[in-house]
């Protein structure tokens, strides 16, 4: 398998996810010229990392790629396991982490351009700042319970989305302040020896 992967990205899950799985891989770094380049573009219309090519089989959307990294690798439990609830919960959290969490950051990273009006998309992004906020409370209290989204003994494929977007969160200083849960969250995957090799692969050390 090889993985397409720009680094910082939602892409960066599938790399750490990978690593976990303990299957075998290449990733091949690339940049935004590359992504739009008529060859990368033939892979993934939209653009955009992560793509996960297998034999000549190629697989885009974020969420699709770390399911199908669990299905090689069934024995890494990295969907929760076998336990149908506690695969629910992986599923719950990547869900809210996909559809509802990541969506938020669009504005801030700067598509509100086409408003060419700079105190409109001041406030769009200080209404994602403020919504990211909420949303990161609601991770917060639920790692207030568990040490891992899906209430598992190792991390999930949830735990390594959310990894990313709490990255995004520090750089753009979005205010965590008081979600203690969070931070000792972000502690444990800092540790992990499969994300400090992702993080040392992209050049994010």
């Amino acid at each position: 398998m090889k993985l397409y992967t720009k680094p910082g990205a939602c892409s960066l899950a599938d790399h750490i996810a990978l690593i976990w799985s303990g299957l075998p891989f290449q990733v091949q770094i690339v940049d935004y010229a590359t992504m739009k380049s008529p060859e990368y573009m033939a892979m993934n219309p939209a653009g955009a990392v992560p793509v996960l090519e297998d034999g000549g089989w190629v697989l885009t959307q974020n969420a699709a790629i770390l399911h199908y990294i669990c299905d090689k690798a069934p024995a890494a439990g990295l969907d929760g396991g076998s336990d149908p609830r506690t695969r629910a919960e992986v599923n719950r959290w990547l869900s809210f982490v996909n559809a509802d969490l990541h969506p938020v950051y669009y504005p801030i990273f700067g598509s509100t351009k086409y408003l060419e009006d700079e105190a409109v998309i001041a406030r769009t992004q200080q209404n994602s700042r403020d919504k990211l906020k909420t949303l990161y409370q609601r991770l917060d209290d639920r790692l207030a319970q568990v040490d891992w989204l899906g209430g598992t003994p190792r991390p999930s494929i949830a735990d390594a989305y959310t990894y990313v977007t709490l990255r995004w969160a520090r750089g753009l200083k979005i205010d965590l302040a008081g979600m203690d849960a969070l931070d000792r969250f972000e502690q444990r995957m800092q540790a992990d020896p499969a994300v400090q090799a992702a993080l040392k692969a992209e050049g994010l050390e």
